[in-house]
């Protein structure tokens, strides 16, 4: 019998398309054991040099200019066009991957990674032998939607919502036979580590030493670093007998180190800082709002457990951003700041009129869809099933939930 093999294809630009390919091999693993084996490829950076400039770019600009990812996108976007057919950049390191490692589904969590590359797994592996599917994170359709997302001849493709689902349908003409809405893509133990109330006061006090009487603004950030918590945190200051702070700060060296300058000189404020983490699961649980950029993975999270958000517009929206923005705020279930005087506006009005934000608090909580992670799993592992031959089929056994 022939194991199920099953290719990744992400690339970390910022770190929402990396955490979907780790959350799917820990599902696996979870779900399946060690009956199939998944090899996740950071395609772009690791297969060419102006691939790997691209996405370096990306980040740096998602840092320190946000607004220029709008000829940014523009450019990218005419990647659809050179690969029609083809993969344009890299394609020697991607078939030597595809030609060794041989696997039954090629399964993409980036943009970038659909167009050309499915053709050419086909092309070597034989089109019988080897399925293709997507994973699209978009929370709905517009400007920022990129077309690379849609290769028309993708075996299964998973959309995040319904909405992001239609506007595929109506704008890039995917079959809808072929698309299968299944949320949120998040790693396992998210769903498993909820705190009760008990262990929601002991992690504030004990574990953050913050108060439990005073709400807790967590100021979030993606893995790459990209924040503006050094322009807000002299507003939160400022209502400091209302509220009091959570940062984290991911792998930005720099911003951790002004930013833990800054609480040393601001004794009075409650704070806690941390550089990059992996508990972001559980600061959402004990914060009563999170204020972010319109990075997919924070924003699932903080949906799936109920924690309002403040956009971080600050420098501008990056146009995938805005789908994700344009999601929650078009049903006023979020706010979103473009400076530091709006965050103000802000603290100052759910300070005087505390209803206001229970309010959008609500609406925010009705936004929340159930989703299950497995399902998906199955989808796509029964894809990836069915192009072995029949003589060859492993009978899959389901070792955990």
């Amino acid at each position: 019998m022939s194991t199920v093999r099953i290719l990744v294809l992400t690339s970390s630009t910022g770190g929402g398309h990396d955490a979907r390919a780790i959350a799917f091999r820990r599902w696996v693993r979870k779900l399946y054991g060690w009956e199939v084996e998944v090899r996740v490829e950071s395609m772009l950076e690791d297969s060419s040099r102006l691939a790997r400039f691209g996405v370096n770019f990306y980040n740096f600009i998602q840092k320190h200019a946000p607004w220029f990812h709008h000829p940014y996108y523009l450019l990218v976007e005419g990647l659809s066009y050179l690969n029609r057919s083809k993969v344009t950049l890299g394609k020697r390191y991607y078939a030597e991957v595809i030609s060794n490692f041989k696997p039954q589904l090629v399964f993409s969590v980036h943009d970038c990674l659909n167009r050309g590359y499915f053709q050419v797994a086909r092309e070597i592996l034989g089109k019988e032998n080897v399925r293709c599917a997507t994973y699209c994170s978009e929370f709905s359709g517009g400007y920022g939607y990129s077309r690379n997302w849609v290769e028309p001849s993708v075996d299964l493709y998973l959309s995040r919502t319904q909405t992001a689902k239609d506007f595929a349908v109506s704008r890039f003409k995917l079959d809808p036979k072929k698309i299968r809405v299944r949320g949120h893509f998040l790693i396992p133990r998210i769903y498993e580590e909820r705190l009760s109330a008990y262990e929601r006061h002991r992690f504030i006090t004990e574990r953050l030493g913050l108060r439990p009487d005073r709400k807790i603004i967590f100021l979030a950030t993606g893995g790459t670093g990209a924040n503006n918590h050094l322009s807000l945190l002299p507003t939160i200051k400022k209502y400091s007998e209302t509220y009091q702070v959570l940062i984290v700060c991911g792998r930005n060296q720099e911003a951790f180190m002004r930013v833990r300058q800054w609480q040393r000189s601001n004794p009075e404020i409650s704070c806690h800082v941390e550089g990059y983490c992996n508990e972001m699961h559980l600061f959402l649980q004990v914060s009563d709002m999170v204020v972010t950029r319109g990075g997919t993975t924070t924003c699932s999270e903080a949906l799936h457990f109920e924690c309002p958000i403040i956009f971080n517009g600050i420098g501008g929206v990056m146009p995938q951003e805005k789908l994700t923005v344009k999601y929650f705020t078009q049903d006023n279930a979020a706010v979103k700041v473009s400076s530091s005087k709006e965050f103000e506006s802000i603290l100052m009005k759910w300070s005087r009129f505390p209803e206001r934000f229970r309010a959008l608090r609500r609406r925010f909580r009705t936004m929340k869809f159930q989703d299950r992670p497995s399902e998906a799993i199955y989808d796509l592992v029964d894809l990836a099933h069915e192009a072995l031959p029949a003589d060859q089929r492993p009978a899959l056994k389901i070792v955990g939930e």
